[in-house]
């Protein structure tokens, strides 16, 4: 683990913009506080520990310095940079929902039945879903609060279509399983347009999720999805 203390991270990172890795630079504790919104004499405080740790040096120059990171300094940038990379880069990883599955609209069965969304769940997924979705209202604003930003990570896009009659929106799919893998085919679907709000969650399977299951109205369940780490939203 890099050993450079959090406080000096927005500094040697200032530093870096500014060309410090392989020149000396000019600068002034004023001018760099300003920039990392830190007082002056914090600034004073951070050179003066990263030149004792040996991360940085530093040259008078009237009422300037000149600063260099050194080799040891840009090592443990460099460190701290791959450690963070790996972190938010490790895949797969799981947001989970816990809920309350109820009645819905009737719509999912429409929706699930016409050809433009069945042949590319087919594709996609590798099923052609149950003619159906498995409401679920959400029990906790924290769910809630996932359920909003679940639209951020990649998904199995199915692009919207127009039957000459109507225009069909596009849908978001993220593979999940149910009650800790009981169901490990599942998904659930984020809709350009619903009627529904951040409190539901829609779930399709290539099965009657109620019947294979056994789940009925009124079951609190848990879901898992699973989602690559990658924060690149996709859009239509």
């Amino acid at each position: 683990m890099s050993e450079i203390k959090l406080q000096h991270i927005t500094t040697i990172t200032e530093l870096l913009l500014r060309g410090a890795q392989h020149n000396f630079i000019e600068v002034t504790t004023t001018d760099l506080g300003k920039d990392i919104k830190r007082s002056q004499q914090a600034v004073s405080r951070h050179l003066l520990d990263l030149e004792t740790a040996g991360y940085i040096e530093r040259l008078k120059k009237g009422q300037k310095f000149r600063i260099k990171i050194t080799a040891k300094g840009y090592s443990e940038v460099e460190s701290l940079f791959l450690i963070l990379k790996a972190a938010m880069e490790s895949a797969p990883f799981t947001i989970d929902f816990e809920g309350t599955v109820v009645s819905g609209m009737g719509e999912g069965s429409y929706y699930m039945s016409l050809d433009g969304y069945r042949k590319q769940f087919k594709e996609r997924l590798g099923y052609e879903p149950y003619p159906g979705t498995l409401n679920v209202k959400l029990l906790d604003q924290i769910f809630m609060n996932a359920r909003r930003e679940i639209d951020k990570y990649n998904s199995v896009f199915i692009d919207g279509f127009s039957d000459n009659t109507r225009t069909y929106g596009w849908v978001k799919c993220y593979i999940a399983n149910i009650n800790n893998g009981a169901i490990n085919n599942a998904a659930i679907l984020i809709l350009e347009r619903s009627h529904y709000d951040e409190s539901m969650l829609e779930v399709i399977a290539p099965f009657s999720l109620k019947e294979s299951a056994g789940i009925k109205n009124g079951d609190k369940i848990s879901i898992k999805v699973h989602i690559n780490n990658t924060m690149q939203k996709k859009s239509p």
